[in-house]
């Protein structure tokens, strides 16, 4: 049962070789609550987080960082993302923190981010939360793959890929495919744009979109560390998603055969509509999950 307290969630700065990153953090009441890092997607942020933070927060030690040229966070003149940069970062802000233990939630740009981190760290990951975040081919659609299929260099790929930033793209990637678009909030799309629209933050996209070819490139490592290692698995979709498709959220079942799998009726950000159905799964997922503290809070 989900506790009726609001916890206290601290916001803070963090610097991280030269990014101050910006993470949210849950309070919960015992001090050696279980760690939940939470990997945001594009083009969201720590934000997309927050009212899972209010549902689980008072039980759980939940911390949601912005990536490098998302949201709060701010990056140093010259500084270019590519997703193993933004796993830099995350793995270098785990140890500022000193997480020695955490579950991992990771969410579209999550799964890049985090299971870079894994497969450095993976003495580290106690369970592995999955909503949306593609590790396999087949789970990519055929807009997926035109947009990968951008590269550095390539004559117009930058245009190709600087439609991804516009309001109307931005909108539709939270309405695309949910059911009842009445039950999102616009302030998420609005901020999302808000962030995208500040200065530099449309060139650090493109930078990503146009690495991203390296993320499936890597699925074959992530795969084999998800084999290898086993992390107990709870994956939470929503089949209406126009990037990554069902048959994404099914394919982790080959690797971890005991994954729990929950298709929802939702769209690419399912925990937009679907918190009254994610929540009450992570809550059950991370209590079945050895309990230990993951470090002390920066100062």
């Amino acid at each position: 049962m989900l506790s009726t307290r609001v916890p206290r969630t601290r916001h803070r700065h963090l610097d991280v070789d030269g990014v101050r990153v910006f993470y949210r953090e849950s309070l919960p009441e015992r001090p050696d609550a279980p760690v939940l890092l939470l990997l945001h997607g594009f083009p969201s942020g720590s934000h997309q987080f927050r009212r899972l933070i209010d549902a689980l927060g008072d039980r759980y030690r939940m911390i949601a960082p912005d990536y490098p040229g998302f949201g709060h966070t701010r990056t140093p003149d010259g500084f270019v993302p590519t997703f193993d940069r933004l796993a830099d970062v995350v793995e270098g802000f785990t140890d500022r923190l000193g997480l020695t233990r955490f579950a991992l939630y990771v969410f579209d740009f999550g799964a890049p981010v985090g299971f870079r981190v894994a497969v450095r760290r993976p003495e580290r990951i106690t369970g592995l939360i999955v909503q949306n975040a593609n590790a396999y081919d087949e789970g990519l659609s055929d807009a997926a793959r035109t947009m990968i299929a951008n590269r550095r260099g390539d004559p117009g790929a930058e245009e190709r890929v600087g439609v991804l930033f516009t309001p109307a793209v931005t909108r539709g990637q939270y309405e695309t495919g949910t059911p009842d678009p009445e039950l999102l909030a616009p302030d998420a799309w609005t901020l999302d744009q808000h962030f995208l629209d500040l200065p530099g933050r449309k060139e650090a996209q493109i930078s990503l979109a146009l690495d991203y070819h390296t993320n499936v490139d890597s699925y074959p490592v992530w795969q084999h560390w998800l084999r290898t290692h086993r992390p107990p698995a709870l994956v939470v979709w929503g089949r209406g998603d126009p990037f990554f498709t069902e048959r994404g959220a099914r394919a982790y079942r080959r690797d971890l055969p005991a994954a729990e799998v929950h298709l929802l009726d939702a769209g690419h950000f399912a925990l937009e509509t679907e918190l009254h159905t994610i929540a009450p799964l992570v809550d059950g997922f991370l209590q079945r999950l050895p309990r230990s503290g993951g470090g002390e809070a920066a100062a």
